[in-house]
């Protein structure tokens, strides 16, 4: 399995676009596309037969017109014929898998070509300052979620994995994508629509409001990762890992 620097952005119309950018590149030629934990499909390609899999009730319901309808399913049980699909994708979904090692043969076993797995790599969650602020946080996220290189192995298929540059004006919601806008992530609404910090109590919530707005006032934020608020891109711990 081979690492390279980075899996790169585009800028296209949809903001998710910009962070999977490779992994669409990667899936260019094909024509069916299967998307497991699909979620409400923020990062399924609109110009693709995709079939979406979701096992949560609530996110298939979240699911816009125009999309398809999500099969309810698990990773690890998928219901279709073997070499099904032409390509494979699953986005922010591998680290609630129940068993990863299956999961990832069911994939491998439906799809024909390349399997793309877009995932937080927790060997480098210390990159991003929250770990200064809420380290039971990135705790969590590191217990949570699998090593890229570990991904990489069980879909062998000469597996690439490369760091996923995240741009400054992000949209897409995960921590890192606040990365220079701070202040956000003092919203409690914006905290609780990432899962890592329903993991935490509400003594962490205080703490991390407290210091960092403190930090913000005193201008102590931005006397250390202060230039992050100009920088094009974060590489974080946001990675790809393609395997053909």
């Amino acid at each position: 399995m081979r690492r390279r620097r980075s899996a790169g952005c585009c800028g296209r119309a949809w903001p998710s676009d910009r962070v999977y950018g490779a992994g669409a590149e990667a899936e260019r030629s094909a024509r069916t596309v299967l998307n497991v934990g699909a979620g409400a499909g923020s990062y399924e390609p609109r110009d693709r037969d995709v079939t979406p899999v979701e096992p949560s009730a609530t996110m298939r319901a979240q699911r816009p017109a125009g999309l398809a309808p999500a099969v309810d399913a698990t990773a690890e049980s998928l219901p279709f014929d073997d070499d099904t699909f032409d390509a494979a994708m699953t986005t922010f979904s591998v680290h609630q898998w129940g068993d990863l090692a299956a999961g990832l043969a069911e994939v491998r076993r439906v799809t024909r070509g390349p399997v793309v797995v877009l995932t937080c790599d927790p060997a480098l969650l210390e990159r991003f300052w929250l770990a200064e602020y809420a380290p039971e946080v990135i705790a969590t996220e590191a217990r949570r979620y699998p090593e890229s290189e570990v991904i990489g192995t069980l879909l062998g298929r000469g597996a690439v994995v490369g760091s996923v540059p995240i741009p400054l004006d992000c949209t897409d919601g995960f921590g890192e994508a606040y990365d220079g806008r701070p202040e956000r992530l003092l919203e409690p609404e914006v905290r609780a629509a990432m899962s890592a910090w329903s993991f935490v109590g509400d003594a962490v919530h205080a703490r991390f409001v407290r210091d960092l707005g403190a930090d913000l006032g005193s201008g102590a934020w931005d006397a250390r990762p202060g230039h992050l608020r100009t920088q094009p891109t974060f590489e974080g711990s946001l990675v790809l890992v393609v395997a053909g």
